[in-house]
């Protein structure tokens, strides 16, 4: 890689914690209303808190993949630019 490219980043635990560690506390949350609760309200509580966590994490996911699509039209646009410029597409950056 040359020195203009920017170099990926990894996320910080910080960032981790709260992608996987809100989902993975609510699910245990769940587990634990299903253990605790009485009849029908610890199925109801663990039915509640797992689909909570679920749709938290999704929704993570839905936001990863949004974000994703704007860099890809960025180097896009990127690219577009450099052919205007130069007049052919610039090479590729390789795997």
């Amino acid at each position: 890689m040359s020195e203009d490219e920017p170099q990926p980043q990894r996320p910080s635990g910080w960032l981790i914690a709260v992608r996987y560690g809100i989902p993975a506390a609510m699910f245990i949350g769940g587990i634990i209303l299903a253990v605790l609760g009485s009849g029908d309200q610890g199925i109801e509580g663990f039915a509640m808190a797992v689909g909570g966590a679920l749709s938290v994490l999704l929704l993570n996911i839905l936001y990863r993949v949004g974000v994703q699509g704007e860099a890809e039209r960025d180097q896009e646009e990127a690219a577009r630019a450099y052919y205007g410029e130069h007049g052919r597409w610039p090479p590729d950056a390789g795997p």
